[in-house]
C-alpha cells in the first residue's frame, strides 16, 4: 500500500514536530522516519511522563490520521482489544429468521458477519478506510498472552476471526507502541518493531520546552523550576517527575503569579510535582539544600 509523504526526509520529520509543539533531537526523528517510511511498528519505551503518548497524538495530527488507542492493563484480552459480537443484534436476527421460516444455516450465514461485529481498537484500526495511528498505550501493562496476540497484527497488519477469516487492513496503521519499562519483552515483539527510547531532557532541551509550552512564564522562574526538577530526578523516589509534571509545575506557578522559587512557594506546590506522598515528604525535607544548588 502507497504511504503518504508526510515526511520527505529526518529534517522534515523535525520541523513538523517543532510546528506541533513536539521538541526533540535528530535521533529520534531518525527512527520515526524510518518507521514511517518502512511501515513498522514504533515500540516507544522510557520512564512515564517523556512525551511517548503525545508524540503518537502529534504523529496523528501531523499525518492527518484518525487516532485510535488501545489503552493496556492486566487482564487485557482479545475481546476487549480486538472484537467482541454483538449477541443482542444476532439474538433479533434469529427471531425474525424464526418468524421467516428460514433454515439454522442461513440463519448461521446472516449473523456472522461485519454487521454484527464489535470493533475494538484493533480490528477499528485494521477495517478503517483512512490513515489511522494506533496507539498501543502502556503495553508492559499487559501479560505476555497479550504480547504473543499482537504478533499476528503487528507481522501482516491482519487479523483471525473464526466466523469470517483472516481480514487484513484496507490502510497499514503508523502503529506506535509505549512502554514505562515496568517488564521486558520477548524478542519476537522486538524483531517486529523499530526501536526508540525517550529519556528525560537534558537541562537546556527541557527549558525550551517548558518555554514554548507554558507561554508568559519568567525567564529566570523557568530556569529554576527546571534546574529544581532535574536535582529532584536525581534522588531515590517512587516516581520522578516526568516532563508532564514539570509542566504542570509551571502552569501552578505562572498561575500563582510566582516570580522566582523560594522555599515557601515550592513546599506549597511540591504536590504538583511529586505524585506520592512519601517522595512528597522526602524532598520537602530537602527544599533548601535543593534551592541552594541552583
Amino acid at each position: 500500500m502507497p504511504v503518504p509523504a508526510a515526511f520527505s526526509d529526518v529534517d522534515d520529520v523535525q520541523r513538523l514536530l517543532a510546528e506541533h509543539a513536539y521538541i526533540t533531537d535528530e535521533d529520534v526523528c531518525t527512527v520515526i522516519f524510518l518507521a514511517y517510511r518502512l511501515q513498522k511498528p514504533l515500540l516507544i519505551e522510557g520512564p512515564a511522563g517523556v512525551g511517548k503518548t503525545e508524540l503518537a497524538k502529534v504523529l496523528a495530527g501531523i499525518t492527518g490520521s484518525e487516532l485510535i488507542r488501545l489503552q493496556c492493563y492486566e487482564g487485557l484480552d482479545e475481546a476487549k482489544a480486538l472484537y467482541e459480537w454483538n449477541y443482542q443484534k444476532q439474538l433479533l436476527r434469529i427471531q425474525a429468521n424464526h418468524l421467516d421460516a428460514r433454515d439454522w444455516r442461513e440463519t448461521r450465514e446472516s449473523i456472522f458477519t461485519e454487521e454484527f461485529l464489535l470493533a475494538r481498537p484493533l480490528l477499528k484500526a485494521i477495517l478503517s478506510e483512512r490513515p489511522v495511528v494506533l496507539l498501543i498505550d502502556e503495553l508492559d501493562k499487559s501479560d505476555d498472552e497479550f504480547e504473543s496476540f499482537l504478533l499476528e497484527v503487528l507481522s501482516d497488519f491482519q487479523v483471525s476471526i473464526p466466523e469470517l477469516g483472516t481480514i487484513q487492513a484496507r490502510q497499514i496503521p503508523l502503529v506506535v507502541l509505549t512502554s514505562n519499562n515496568t517488564r521486558e519483552f520477548g524478542d519476537a515483539l522486538k524483531r517486529r518493531c523499530l526501536h526508540l527510547h525517550i529519556d528525560y531532557p537534558a537541562f537546556a532541551r527541557e527549558l525550551e520546552i517548558v518555554t514554548l509550552k507554558v507561554p508568559g512564564i519568567r525567564e529566570e522562574l523557568a530556569r529554576q523550576l527546571v534546574a529544581f526538577v532535574q536535582e529532584v530526578r536525581q534522588k531515590e523516589l517512587r516516581k520522578a517527575p516526568g516532563i508532564s509534571e514539570t509542566l504542570d509545575w509551571a502552569q501552578a506557578l505562572l498561575v500563582l503569579g510566582a516570580e522566582l522559587l523560594d522555599p515557601r512557594l515550592v513546599r506549597r506546590t511540591l504536590p504538583v510535582l511529586l505524585k506520592y506522598e512519601g517522595d512528597i515528604r522526602r524532598i520537602r525535607g530537602q527544599i533548601n539544600d535543593l534551592l541552594d544548588r541552583l
